[in-house]
């Protein structure tokens, strides 16, 4: 089975072709980090002008670099939700024409199922699996039990963890995308010198809260003197906030393990996915706590965390082996939660 995959839910335009043996043919991803870099974030409009721009290109190199005709493609997938929606209608339109032209059959895949099976393009995992999302707009723990079947056990209750680790970069003078950039600086500096909060932690539950520690974060730095050391101060401050987002996450993966382990019995694997699991220091930390609890940690290859059309293909072919397939009617989705039935988190205007 040969699969194109387009992702366009964010600031990526990317194209990719796969197949069913886990080979990933090609995979053509274009950042749009300049255009964006000068407001310090994502700016909805300049992604969709960017999609429109580039995602013909993207998609014909790809397919270049797979030596594919579209008639040789058995699928097409693309993200039709959840993201900024002019970007992923986008894609997904794009895709709908690519299926049409084709006869592919068409998938409208959700981009946080493509995170959550993107490891299983790399690796053998079995479900169920225990999943932490951890990305720019996301971050959630979930039990995976199968294509399509999802159960979350905690989410954010406030801010995503990526967006946390870029608005500290904001902070800290790093400009943007500021999780790659938190983590070089922080390589430099001493996690113990700030005694930021770990919010959470302690409590029972699998939700998270980041935008406590962003605001002691910013507190923190307009407290810091302008002095010659102010290069070892924000190096210092930026690995501690690492240390308490490491806190946090171990501290919610150790209640999710547990409530799993209720759930499905002894075994299973932890998966970790989505941009922020390419950070190093925080991976070291989940693999340690993994070993503990005596459940393995599978995390994607780097270019497979972040946004990607690989994982958007190989989405596409889980669903079509578990014989799912969408009309070219499907919509583009703002949002579109894994698991429709779990309940609101509380806090950010939900009461407990």
């Amino acid at each position: 089975m040969l699969v194109l995959g387009i992702e366009t839910s964010c600031d990526e335009t990317a194209a990719a072709v796969v197949d069913s043996a886990r080979r990933v043919r090609a995979n053509a991803v274009l950042a749009q980090h300049a255009a964006h870099r000068p407001y310090g974030g994502v700016v909805p409009e300049i992604a969709a002008r960017n999609h429109v721009e580039h995602l013909d290109g993207t998609i014909a190199r790809a397919m270049a670099e797979a030596g594919a005709r579209f008639a040789d493609l058995d699928g097409v997938a693309a993200t039709a939700g959840p993201g900024l929606i002019g970007g992923v209608m986008v894609g997904l339109m794009t895709g709908k024409a690519v299926a049409a032209a084709s006869g592919a059959s068409f998938v409208a895949v959700n981009h946080l199922e493509a995170h959550a099976l993107s490891v299983r393009l790399a690796a053998e995992v079995a479900f169920p699996f225990l999943l932490l999302l951890l990305s720019g707009g996301h971050c959630q723990i979930l039990a995976v039990e199968g294509v399509g079947r999802y159960r979350r056990y905690g989410t954010t209750v406030d801010d995503a963890l990526g967006e946390a680790f870029d608005k500290a970069a904001r902070v800290l003078g790093l400009g943007y995308p500021g999780g790659p950039a938190v983590e070089r600086l922080a390589a430099d500096g001493d996690p113990e010198r700030f005694p930021l909060p770990r919010p959470l932690v302690g409590r029972p539950g699998c939700d998270f809260s980041f935008s406590g520690l962003k605001t002691a974060v910013r507190r923190t730095a307009e407290a810091l003197p302008a002095t010659d050391a102010e290069r070892r101060d924000r190096a210092d401050l930026a690995a501690s906030f690492q240390a308490a987002v490491g806190d946090v996450l171990e501290d919610r993966l150790r209640n999710a393990a547990a409530r799993f382990r209720r759930e499905h019995g002894a075994g299973g694997q932890i998966v970790a996915a989505g941009g922020v699991a390419a950070n190093m220091a925080l991976r070291a930390r989940l693999d340690a706590a993994a070993g503990e609890l005596g459940m393995p940690l599978a995390v994607p290859p780097p270019d497979l965390c972040t946004d990607n059309g690989a994982m958007v293909a190989w989405a596409g072919i889980e669903r079509l082996r578990a014989g799912f397939a969408d009309s070219l009617d499907a919509p583009a989705r703002a949002r579109w939660p894994l698991d429709p039935k779990a309940p609101p988190a509380a806090g950010a205007g939900v009461k407990a």
